[in-house]
């Protein structure tokens, strides 16, 4: 996995970014949130990022902020959104705002983002609530998140769903914990609980 790019921007295009790395060009995507903090061509740059292996390519997403990737890596372990999806929503509204319409059960605000229809807006309410809170508490004990978000990864490869996964590491209240001892907790959890 490419978890972040430090370069020379040669070129910015919405949604297509050009990275020079140490004389390799890397063509990111990035949301217009992203876009919006650039500084001017031949100006060296750090993103966030996160690759997509498709069959038929290697997709490099990059943001400006580690919060703005965990969004997106959120949003698209939503049934039904994909990358460019997801990239759509980060680019539409921010984050606090997605954030409020999540909080408030307001799928309408969300259907008027482009490529978001009426099931759709309805399943991100639903299952981006915990998973919104889940990022609150991790901002206020100053967690990145990574740890939760490499057993997340992990439950959900081994067959749990998203929302269910979220909800077994929600129970596990210690914050300093390892990504396998999290594991291990909410495998612990969920064989006393069924």
């Amino acid at each position: 996995m490419i978890g972040f790019l430090r370069g020379k921007l040669l070129r910015k295009q919405p949604p297509l970014l050009l990275l020079d790395v140490q004389g390799i060009g890397y063509e990111v995507e990035a949301p217009m949130s992203t876009f919006y903090d650039l500084p001017d061509t031949g100006t060296e740059i750090e993103l966030h990022t996160h690759l997509v292996v498709r069959e038929d390519a290697h997709i490099l997403f990059g943001f400006a902020t580690e919060s703005e990737r965990r969004m997106f890596r959120s949003l698209i372990r939503v049934n039904g959104v994909g990358p460019r999806l997801a990239l759509t929503i980060l680019s539409g509204i921010s984050a606090d705002a997605f954030a409020r319409c999540v909080r408030d059960n307001d799928s309408a605000a969300l259907t008027r983002l482009p490529g978001i229809g009426k099931k759709t807006a309805e399943r991100l309410v639903v299952e981006m609530r915990d998973r919104l809170d889940q990022m609150q508490g991790e901002a206020a004990t100053g967690s990145t998140g990574s740890t939760r978000e490499e057993a997340m990864s992990a439950l959900i490869a081994l067959g749990y769903k998203p929302a269910e996964a979220s909800r077994m590491l929600q129970n596990i209240k210690e914050t300093e914990l390892s990504s396998e001892e999290l594991i291990r907790r909410a495998l612990q959890g969920a064989v006393r609980a069924g």
